[in-house]
This record gives structure tokens, sequence and C-alpha cells, in this order.
């Protein structure tokens, strides 16, 4: 597969990602009542949700970069 190709696949996956990613998120904070718990807890939740897209988003980047073969 080429790159342009890997990119172009890449970039839908990641768009998709971010979208469901976020659409989960929220639904995590209403059924767990994030906002509900202290404010150090509802503070680490949305560090944490903010930030665990990113490992997934690293790997998939990483794939799009690779060279050609």
């Amino acid at each position: 597969m080429t790159q342009r190709k890997r990119k172009l696949i890449g970039t839908i996956a990641l768009l998709t990602l971010i979208v469901v990613y976020a659409l989960l998120a929220l639904a995590v904070a209403i059924v767990l009542q994030v906002r509900d718990a202290n404010k150090v807890a509802e503070l680490i939740y949305y560090v944490v949700a903010g930030l665990l897209w990113v490992v997934p988003a690293a790997c998939l980047i990483s794939w799009m970069q690779k060279p050609d073969a």
C-alpha cells in the first residue's frame, strides 16, 4: 500500500476515531455521573478522557507515516 493511500485511510479513520471517542467519553461521563462527583474527581476524569484518545491516534499516525516499501 502506498503512503498516499495510507494517509487517506488514516485520515478517515482518525476523524471517525475522534467522533466515536468523543461520544463514548460523553456517554461514560453521563453513566458515571461525573458532574455529581467532587470537583477533583471530575477534573481527573476530564483530563484522562481528554488525553486518552492520543494513544490510538499516535499509533494511527505512525502507521500513516511509514515510507513506501
